[in-house]
């Protein structure tokens, strides 16, 4: 009996780090097939990025532009105290516990982790104003036309409910950042990443056909040097 189980552990183990395995390595397969091989040849006329912490992406926007004014669907008044002179604004979606209880990795628990992987949590938009000089350290340059950049602006309206920005009353990591609803649910197939390599392909940028890391997100851009 006790082999018996012992042997059931053994093959449920196995069988875990072999679809583990096939998870990352499909992964980094798929960098070398990315979608929009050949982006269409417009002009980049939009100053965008990506920013990754190493783990997770952001998108990276112009507060102000032609297509659309950041603030008045995201005001100031959501957030605490956001840097005045902010030229940019980051917004990247996630698994809602996982992002209101986990503002370190220091925070991170397993079963916090496991949660989020496993999938049934609401998720939310988290969104901060930055400087300038805030886009250097995993900032990566991302070339849009002013077509691509509308694209890019209708994937993140379509992900809030009703295309309306409802703030997470007393969500904050800092000063200069605030949480929003947002539509679907954070999972093993469908994470941050998944999240912007979506909108990317759908604007037509080079990129990953399948994003669950951040460096499916990044591997085919220009990343800023280091001063």
């Amino acid at each position: 009996m006790i082999r018996r189980w012992l042997l059931r552990i053994a093959f449920t183990l196995l069988g875990l780090l072999l679809a583990i395995t096939l998870y990352v390595a499909v992964a980094c397969a798929l960098v070398f097939l990315p979608a929009n091989a050949k982006p269409p040849v417009e002009p980049a006329t939009v100053e965008a990025w990506v920013l990754s912490n190493g783990v997770h992406t952001d998108l990276v926007f112009p507060v102000r532009s032609a297509t659309v004014d950041w603030l008045q669907l995201f005001p100031l008044s959501d957030f605490r105290a956001p840097p005045p002179d902010a030229e940019f604004v980051a917004i990247g979606w996630g698994d809602r516990e996982f992002y209101l209880h986990t503002p370190t990795w220091g925070d991170l628990t397993a079963a916090r982790a496991f949660g989020a992987l496993s999938g049934g949590n609401r998720s939310l938009l988290h969104v901060t104003y930055l400087q300038r000089a805030q886009l250097r350290r995993g900032a990566y340059k991302l070339p849009l036309s002013q077509a691509q950049y509308a694209q890019l602006v209708a994937h993140v309206r379509a992900t809030l409910p009703s295309g309306r920005a409802t703030p997470i009353a007393g969500a904050h990591y800092a000063s200069d950042d605030a949480f929003y609803e947002a539509q679907g649910s954070y999972h093993l197939f469908e994470t941050c990443n998944t999240w912007t390599g979506r909108g990317l392909r759908q604007a037509g940028v080079t990129v990953s056909r399948w994003t669950p890391f951040d460096f499916n997100v990044t591997w085919h851009l220009q990343p800023v040097l280091q001063p």
